[in-house]
Parts: structure tokens; sequence; C-alpha cells
């Protein structure tokens, strides 16, 4: 195993956690560890900053300190002197994250900011269960599906297509007759074999972009990318009618993450997964493909498809997921923070034992338990969407040969910079 730990050296030689949006204020939170990493039982420390025009400001700022995603268990407020205090968090005494939740207010203005550290988050261990018949059921649905003809409708876009790479809106029929997903094929102009990239969406509904630079640059650097949306929907309608959807359709209980989810059967996901397997099989049909290489990658949700893709088609070789979403969802019912769509903390009723069995052929965590070919996976501590406790639990559990680039810095966002790393990352994988 490789695990390299990306942390963000400013100010000399201390880790710090900055918020400034085009803001008349600065926060700066240094934790007494480098690496925002303690050790269970031991007391993490903070170091507060806060600025206005850049003049260090001495006010009360308030704070709440707990468990991420969880209620506070310590409140209070603290003076800033010369705009600078240390703030004790406490401790944990079994492995997980804090959260440091501060609030200044000025001239009736609140500005607010946050930072999470973790205690031995390498010894998280997810709390979904791993059923029994998993590999029969995911076995047996792939059988059924790949009986579902692939037809496929496919279309040059000139609009989107430069001097060095064509591009495509592709249509396929996937799990059933009549059941499609769409997607963006981009394909290196110069006639060759290339390794095929299945990227999977983000969460909701939207539209999808061929023409963005991390798309291009797949493409440009010698990789076919297939770029899908999950839906059925076309990816090429206006914005405002993908609102218009995305309003009736992917919200709350009526969302499509949570659509069927008392029978394993009828949950939404199953056809998604199983259109995951379909996406594989029609790059693979394609003569450009170089016959070897099969990457799986994205972020969030797609993070979570790149990972569950991995585990489900044994063509895949290569796989790199960004802060994954679906990842330990009932940590919730255990006093943690569970993964994205967060259902047991946003969502009433959702704690019944039909929902909770379902999920645990459907939980990011399962799936990785599969992977049996390099992963490489990215995150931030600060991310409240897709917790780093999930994402620990799912990348925990993986026992092929993987690599971390950890950046405690980091919200629900990557870097350019760490895009780069991840498409370099890919190509030293290829065979």
């Amino acid at each position: 195993m490789k695990k390299i730990l990306l942390f963000l050296i400013l100010l000399l030689t201390n880790c710090i956690a900055i918020a400034q949006t085009n803001s008349d204020v600065l926060w700066v939170t240094t934790p007494g560890s480098t690496n925002w990493v303690y050790k269970v039982n031991e007391e993490a420390k903070v170091t507060i900053q806060f600025y206005r025009y850049g003049i260090p400001q001495d006010i009360e700022i308030k704070y709440s300190i707990g468990p991420e995603l969880l209620k506070a268990t310590k409140e209070g407020k603290i003076k800033l002197v010369k705009g600078k205090a240390e703030l004790s968090l406490g401790t944990l005494n079994k492995p997980g994250f804090v959260d440091c939740r501060l609030t200044a207010e000025i001239e009736g203005q609140q500005y607010k900011h946050h930072v999470k550290v973790g205690f031995d988050p390498e010894k998280i261990e997810p709390y979904t269960k791993y059923p029994n018949d998993f590999n029969e059921f995911w076995s047996k649905a792939k059988e059924e599906a790949a009986l579902c003809p692939m037809k496929v409708e496919k279309v040059f876009k000139p609009e989107f297509s430069t001097d060095k790479v064509d591009c495509y809106l592709v249509k396929v029929q996937a799990y059933k007759e009549d059941v499609n997903i769409y997607g963006y094929l981009t394909i290196p102009k110069k006639p060759g074999k290339y390794p095929v990239v299945f990227t999977p969406p983000g969460a909701g509904i939207h539209v999808v972009d061929p023409s963005n630079p991390t798309s291009m640059a797949y493409a440009e650097n010698g990789l076919i990318r297939f770029e899908t949306e999950i839906h059925g929907i076309r990816p090429d309608l206006d914005a405002k009618t993908y609102k218009e959807i995305a309003r009736a359709f992917s919200g709350g209980d009526n969302g499509y993450l949570v659509n069927g989810i008392e029978d394993r059967d009828k949950y939404y996901m199953k056809k998604v997964y199983l259109s995951c397997v379909r996406a594989i099989d029609y790059i693979t049909s394609l003569p450009e493909w170089d016959g070897k290489n099969v990457i799986a990658q994205g972020g969030s949700q797609g993070g979570a498809l790149a990972l569950v893709t991995a585990g489900l088609d044994p063509r895949v070789t290569v796989c790199a997921a960004s802060y994954p979403a679906l990842s330990d969802m009932v940590g919730y019912l255990h006093d943690r923070a569970g993964g994205y769509p967060h259902m047991f903390k946003e969502l009433k009723g959702m704690d019944k034992p039909e929902i909770i069995k379902t999920l645990e052929y459907y939980d990011v965590v399962n799936f990785a338990k599969q992977i049996k070919v390099p992963v490489f996976m990215t995150w931030g501590f600060n991310d409240n969407t897709c917790p780093p406790t999930t994402s620990y639990a799912a990348y925990n559990v993986i026992k092929a040969s993987k690599t971390a680039l950890i950046t405690p810095v980091n919200e629900h966002w990557s870097s350019d910079n760490t895009k780069i790393k991840i498409l370099n990352w890919i190509k030293t994988q290829l065979k």
C-alpha cells in the first residue's frame, strides 16, 4: 500500500486553513498537529486568527465543538488578543473527526468558518454490514441485465470537438429495454488504440459539459473518455430545463436516492449500478480501445460509482475516486457522520430495518471490499458533503494497492492541480 499525504504547508511550516472569498475578513486556523491528525485520547488544539481589511481584530469569537455533522458537545466564546487565540478541541476516545465551528460578528454581520481534525482516522471501520449473499445478488443482477441488448446511438458534436479531439453524444440502452443512459464520448483524433475511461457524474440532475478542461485533458493525453449521466435524460438540454427536472426529481424524500429504497430489487440505484456496467460494455466495444486498460474515475457521487464499478466489473483495471458519496450511510445510526445523501440525518422515518438492509447491497464500502485493482483516492477534512469519516471508511477496507492524496484544508472540491495529479497517476498505471 502506498499512501501520500498532501498537507498544505503555508506560513513557514504550519498547516493552516484559510477562508477568504472576496471578503473583507480573513480566518486563519492552524491545528497544533501539522498533519491535522491526532491519536485517540490526545488533546487537539487550534490557533485561531481573524483579520479585517488585513488588520488583526481583538474581538470575541463564538465556537461550537463536536463530532463532525453531529450535535456540539462544547460551546462557548473566546477572546482574540492581537487577533489571535488558542482553543482546545478536546479529544475522542475512538477513531473519528471533531469539527470546530466558529462565528465572528462585526457591525451586525456574521462571518463563519470551521476546521476539522482527525483522531486515528486510518483505524476507522464502517458500520455497514456485509450481507452473505452480496456477490450472489449482484452476479444474478448482472446476468439479467446482460440479456438486454446494447443499442447505441452516436452523434458527432462538432461544437465540442477540437483539432485534437472528436466528441460524440452517445445514447446507450442499459439494464432493460428502453432504459437508457447518455454520455459524451471524447476520443483522440489521431488514429490509434487507446485506454478507455468511464466517468460517472456527481449527484443531482445537471448539464454535462464535455468542453471543460478536465474532460478535454484526458483525450489530449491519449485516453478515450466516456462522461455520462445516469437518469436517461439528454445531457444537451439547456440549464433551465435541467433545473425544472431537478426540482421535480432530485430533492428530499422525493429524490432518486431514496426512490424504492425499501426493496433491494426496486431501489433506483440498482438501475444506476447496472448501467455503469453497461457503460463498460460500450467503451470496451469501441474499435479504438487498446484492449487492455479500463479506468473508472469520478468525484462525489461519481467517485462512489467509480468504486462501485471497480468492485462490480472485473474488466476495470484502475480506479480513481475523489471524496466518494454513498459511503457508510448508516453511520448516523451509530453516533457518527454518515455518507451523502445523509438520509438518516436529513429525512424522517428512514431508520427502518428494510431500508438498512437494502443499503447493505448498495453502500460503497461493500463494493470497496471487492476491488482487486489499483485505487487512487483523494478527499479533504473540511468536507461536510462527503465527510472524511466516510472516505476513510471506504479507503480503509480496500485490500488492493491504494494511494491516498489527503488535502485537509479542502471542503467538497479539488484543485486543478489535484485533477492533474489524478490524470498523471492513471497514466502511471497503464499496461
